[in-house]
């Protein structure tokens, strides 16, 4: 005997393609309420003439160290891999992993760089006519551990080890007619302390709180010549205030600071980037010392959207030799989050910085995963 389906049953055996497992977990604005895990992957592809085509991968993976525990953070594992068609290489791999009851937190970092960039030469006022365009032989080996003293309250260790190369891909640049210190490379290795004071709500996407951290570091010059020799300081606010349910200001404040018998020009703060300072090549402008300030307004409409605009100051400048020259950042961009549980998400910005007479504005597009600050 043959049995007679119904069109409700027919429309019950055959699923939406929204109902499929994948597509709720990066469309659905319900979070997932297993704690479970969560991975992004974004595509990195470009072409530049001394480079040739560039091509890799970007992911993050986000994960709780115990899933029972309510109270812990966020901990994650960035890995940033691209490749050019010249045989070239950047590979990098990132780590933040907080404990159970956030007792301890550990930073670390992997790094191998076998890459061109450009270089303007030292100082807040390098013109675009001197790009020199160096290869950089780099490897750097990084860990921060730090223990939770008190409520908020952390203190720690960090170390390093870094090793560069470099060379000039034409002569006669500036790079070679105006040699900075250390223009040969070298290798360091740097032992220092930390202090944190963190009353954020989330480590991901702030909406409330304050972070306060201080790292100093030092080398000891091993194997002499140009090897660093000196300290290391870097301070780093941050404030986050919920003007709304949806809306939030965060304010940002950095100072780095290198000083020594010993300090080459890689070891320099660099101004620009995608994490401060955005519309400037990171680099442009590199000194001794750079202080900079940042301010952004993040509205977030949807679970899984949002967006976000910036204002931003900075110099670098050396002590006795060159005042601080303040310069704008600005720009703004969108929010995708494809981890409600974790509140990770994908930046798409544009950033616009100044425009020195007879230069075209400065200003870039970026892709990055994670917010700013």
């Amino acid at each position: 005997m043959l049995s007679a389906v119904t069109p409700l049953a027919k429309a019950q055996q055959k699923k939406s393609i929204w109902d499929h497992k994948l597509i709720k977990r990066f469309i659905s604005p319900d979070k997932d309420t297993t704690r479970s895990a969560g991975f992004m992957v974004v595509p990195a592809l470009g072409y530049a003439q001394e480079t040739g085509l560039e091509f890799g991968l970007a992911g993050v993976y986000n994960f709780y160290v115990n899933k029972t525990d309510t109270s812990i953070r966020t901990s994650n594992v960035t890995f940033i891999g691209t490749f050019t068609t010249e045989r070239q290489t950047n590979l990098k791999l990132e780590s933040d992993v907080w404990t159970i009851d956030n007792k301890h937190h550990f930073v670390s970092e992997l790094r191998f760089r076998n890459f061109p960039f450009n270089y303007y030469g030292l100082g807040n006022q390098t013109h675009q006519a001197n790009q020199d365009i160096l290869l950089m032989r780099m490897t750097r080996v990084r860990f921060e551990g730090e223990r939770r003293l008190a409520d908020h309250y952390y203190g720690g260790v960090n170390f390093a080890y870094e090793y560069f190369d470099f060379s000039d891909r034409e002569a006669g640049g500036i790079f070679e007619s105006q040699p900075p210190y250390g223009q040969e490379g070298g290798w360091h290795v740097m032992l220092g302390l930390s202090q944190l004071y963190d009353t954020r709500n989330s480590n991901t996407y702030t909406t409330k709180g304050y972070y306060a951290r201080v790292k100093y570091a030092f080398s000891p010059g091993f194997g002499g010549g140009n090897n660093f020799k000196g300290s290391l300081i870097d301070v780093d606010l941050r404030a986050f205030f919920p003007l709304l349910p949806q809306l939030t200001l965060g304010m940002n404040a950095h100072y780095t600071t290198s000083f020594g018998p010993r300090v080459p020009f890689y070891v320099y703060s660099e101004l620009g980037g995608d994490m401060m300072m955005r519309g400037y090549y990171t680099g442009r402008y590199r000194d001794p010392n750079l202080l900079a300030a940042q301010s952004e307004l993040r509205y977030r409409f949807h679970p899984r959207l949002g967006i976000a605009g910036f204002v931003g100051t900075g110099s670098t400048y050396h002590r006795g030799n060159q005042p601080i020259r303040f310069i704008p950042s600005y720009g703004g961009g969108l929010r995708y989050f494809f981890d409600l549980e974790h509140n990770s998400s994908v930046r798409i910005e544009y950033g616009i910085g100044e425009k020195r007479p007879g230069e075209k504005r400065q200003g870039g597009f970026y892709l990055s995963l994670s917010e700013a600050f």
